[in-house]
């Protein structure tokens, strides 16, 4: 713990914000279902093109096989041994005959680029067509006449000894459309399909991950001193995690109460020495007696002391020990106004919100009482308690202040270095022992938070106890 954390009245320091395992699985699995369902897109668009090109070209092959066969003539002298080429006008579809309607085709000999037969749909431009040399047929996507794509499919055949490439061609657009369509449509259908497997996903997290928040509300309650032991019933992947933690809760209590039969016993039995020590020394009377008996006094003030510090020290480590601070501080001034009454001490309070301490509600009542009172004893008219949380920027623990101010004398830099130091009294004519700042200090260190001194808006000394909050996060 710091001294640099966030005075009373100012705002809290930003909590970092933590990772969430949910949403980190959650992530991952949309992460992972976009990519499935994008390379499944791809997958089936590729697969959709390839079929649509073999249907294309079953098409074309179509009109290919009608041009042969109505080409070809037998001459009837040679009883059907002689066949030749005859290029008439192809009029199995309307679209060969429209002037550049993106259907065309043409019959060349091979290895000769002279066409000698051509649809009327060319209106005598050249239908530029890849070389397919010896292979029976090729197909592919050229540059067509009117400058838009088109794919064009050809066959050699033999008419005699006399070699010939007929060509058939067809404009893609509609091709191409029909692809684009069924790409938007599967995009679109994917696109659904992620979103409803995403949504299932983040059900299927956070009700599956329904035992962990029940386990940390069981966990929470514990922390709260609500339960005293963790709820088990829940699945066997976890049960097992609330077991253990109820036996280390167990365990925890079991040193705890070792600790405090131990403290308990070490008090009884150094109190009846002492006890005698100092009645024989009273009994006797003289200066020897009088120093016995002073020493002895000494002695049971500072084991008082390091017993009770042992005690703070072994229930801090309690589980699910906490109480509010309102009610505790509430009751201390009631009583402050009251005992200090005859000197018109009047002391105000002021607390935001619910505030809850990780510790025993005795050990603040000690802490907080001797602020007060310390500034009760020393103030002219008036004190003020403020309560304040805040986070540590150093640890990012859930913190609070106790702000106790006077408008009394005050304390210069040494004389608040010396007014912590145990047993230390700065003014011999005020009634006390010179243990409470020096206690309030050691108290506050073993729950890991601080007493600071300081001047005072109000003239006087200003203390500040920095304590650790217990933070309901359910």
């Amino acid at each position: 713990m710091t001294s640099e954390s966030t005075p009373a009245g100012e705002p809290q320091t930003a909590r970092k914000p933590q990772r969430s395992l949910a949403g980190r699985l959650v992530f991952v699995a949309a992460v992972w279902a976009t990519v499935a369902l994008a390379l499944a897109g791809i997958f089936l668009v590729s697969l959709y093109q390839s079929a649509s090109e073999r249907a294309f070209d079953s098409q074309l092959e179509i009109h290919i096989n009608a041009l042969i066969s109505g080409m070809l003539e037998t001459d009837a002298a040679d009883n059907g041994a002689s066949t030749t080429l005859s290029v008439a006008d192809y009029s199995g579809d309307p679209r060969f005959s429209l002037p550049l309607s993106g259907w065309y085709w043409t019959v060349r000999q091979a290895g000769n680029a002279e066409i000698i037969g051509a649809s009327k749909s060319l209106v005598g431009d050249p239908l530029d067509v890849p070389a397919i040399g010896d292979k029976e047929s090729g197909a592919g996507f050229v540059a067509g006449p009117g400058g838009d794509e088109i794919r064009v499919l050809q066959q050699n055949i033999s008419v005699g000894e006399t070699p010939y490439i007929i060509a058939v061609a067809a404009a893609t657009a509609d091709f191409w459309a029909d692809i684009y369509e069924f790409g938007r449509m599967a995009a679109l259908t994917l696109c659904i399909v992620g979103l409803g497997l995403i949504l299932a996903i983040f059900l299927q997290v956070r009700i599956g991950l329904k035992p962990l928040a029940r386990l940390e509300a069981s966990l929470s309650a514990v922390r709260q001193g609500e339960a005293e032991r963790i709820d088990e019933a829940l699945p066997r992947e976890i049960a097992p995690l609330a077991v253990e933690l109820n036996a280390l809760i167990g365990s925890n209590k079991e040193i705890v109460e070792r600790a405090r039969t131990h403290v308990g016993n070490l008090a009884h039995g150094l109190k009846t020495p002492l006890s005698v020590i100092s009645n024989e020394a009273r009994t006797a009377g003289g200066p020897l007696a009088d120093k016995v008996s002073e020493q002895a006094q000494i002695m049971s003030t500072q084991i008082q002391h390091h017993l009770e510090r042992a005690r703070m020290a072994a229930q801090r480590r309690v589980i699910g020990v906490s109480c509010e601070t309102e009610p505790v501080l509430s009751r201390l001034i009631r009583a402050m106004n009251k005992i200090y009454q005859d000197k018109g001490i009047a002391v105000g309070f002021e607390q935001n919100g619910e505030i809850r301490f990780r510790g025993e509600s005795q050990d603040l009542e000690e802490m907080g009482g001797n602020l007060i009172d310390n500034a009760c004893k020393w103030a002219a008219s008036r004190a003020s308690v403020t309560v304040a949380s805040l986070i540590d920027p150093a640890t990012n623990r859930d913190m609070f202040t106790i702000t106790v101010e006077d408008d009394g004398p005050g304390l210069t830099p040494e004389e608040r270095a010396e007014a912590v130091k145990r047993g230390r009294r700065l003014d011999e004519t005020v009634p006390g022992t010179g243990l409470g700042l020096s206690i309030v200090a050691d108290l506050a260190a073993l729950y890991g938070g601080t007493l600071e001194l300081d001047g005072s808006a109000l003239g006087g000394l200003k203390a500040r106890l920095t304590l650790p909050a217990l933070v309901d996060r359910r």
